[in-house]
């Protein structure tokens, strides 16, 4: 079990639906939360995820946690999807988060070093493990990270970072209201939030590696 008191966790996407709520619980269980938006983070810009852990060390001068939340989404059939949208949405959800977790890997492996419990939570979601009609960039993108936090957990428990991929479905947040491209299609009601986010920080506390769909039912 991960002791989250006196915790720095950076917070990527901390201002949207989860990464807020996220922040708000783990801050509740006593960790030193460094909140830090998609906008500030920019992870469509190569120096973006560098900014954003320079802020956690320039603030704490460690780094025992990473909550990437951040992330956008398209709708549309793959003959109307841009490629403006496309690119952005694998610079968002796909390579933002690899350059942040890259940039992360030495700090968390000193904090690990230093005898703390470091992690990395990704949130690739449903769409990672059940590609959707409608969504196939929004799918390959997200399925893309959760590739790549495959492989990277084995490389990383050397270090002693794990990392956690929670894969819940859709979730009553903001960003299927606000696309950056396309109209979201008529959803059934959604999973709430605030228990999307309870569940994904009951994972970190008990060293869980992995959340699929089925545990956000």
């Amino acid at each position: 079990m991960s002791n989250l008191d006196g915790a720095v966790v950076l917070v990527v996407g901390a201002t949207g639906g989860l990464g807020s709520r996220i922040a708000t619980q783990l801050e509740s269980l006593g960790a030193s939360v460094v909140r830090v938006s998609r906008a500030e983070s920019d992870l469509q810009d190569v120096g973006g995820p560098a900014t954003a852990v320079a802020a956690a060390i320039a603030s704490h001068g460690r780094l025992d946690g990473v909550v990437i939340a951040a992330g956008v989404v398209a709708f549309g059939p793959i003959e109307s999807v841009s490629d403006v949208a496309i690119t952005e949405l694998f610079a968002t959800n796909t390579l933002g988060p690899i350059r942040l977790i890259r940039e992360a890997t030495p700090h968390l492996a000193a904090s690990a070093a230093a005898g703390r419990d470091p992690f990395i939570v990704t949130l690739s979601g449903i769409v990672a493990d059940a590609p959707t009609a409608g969504l196939a960039s929004y799918s390959a993108a997200k399925a893309g990270l959760a590739a790549f936090t495959k492989a990277a957990t084995r490389e990383l428990r050397k270090s002693g970072i794990r990392i956690l991929d929670a894969r819940p479905g859709h979730t009553e947040t903001e960003l299927s209201r606000h696309p950056i491209e396309g109209t979201a299609p008529t959803f059934p009601a959604g999973l709430d939030p605030d228990a999307v986010a309870a569940r994904i920080v009951r994972a970190i506390v008990d060293d869980e590696k992995d959340l699929p769909s089925t545990e956000f039912s």
